[in-house]
């Protein structure tokens, strides 16, 4: 079984930043992705930026310049540092990690449950 936490959301005033954490758990052999996602009130689900497991990064455009993403392979664990917040990144972030279980051959996809951010004056 795996799961993956996060932590950190919260309410924030726009041009304030907050920070994301997400920790993976259970019976992981490795993890080759991990990420955060997101989805704001009748929008899809969209990335906001991944990792993989040897450093590289991809961001959505939107977010690009403002929002950091850093993990610890050794800690299974990813970050969102988020700069510069605006209106339009209210939504719930969720964590997600592409892996392969012990004892499995192929790779699986994990969420966490989501934690709200809401920018607002």
């Amino acid at each position: 079984q795996v799961q993956l936490v996060e932590s950190g959301g919260g309410l924030v005033q726009p041009g304030g930043s907050l920070r994301l954490s997400c920790a993976a758990s259970g019976s992981i052999f490795s993890i080759n992705a991990m990420g955060w996602y997101r989805q704001a009130p009748g929008k899809q689900r969209e990335l906001v930026a991944r990792i993989t497991i040897g450093g590289n990064t991809n961001y959505a455009d939107s977010v690009k310049g403002r929002f950091t993403i850093s993990r610890d392979n050794a800690k299974n664990t990813v970050s969102l540092q988020m700069n510069s917040l605006k209106p339009g990144d209210t939504a719930v972030y969720y964590c997600h990690a592409a892996l392969i279980r012990l004892g499995s051959l192929g790779e699986s996809n994990y969420w966490g449950q989501g934690t709200q951010v809401t920018v607002s004056s």
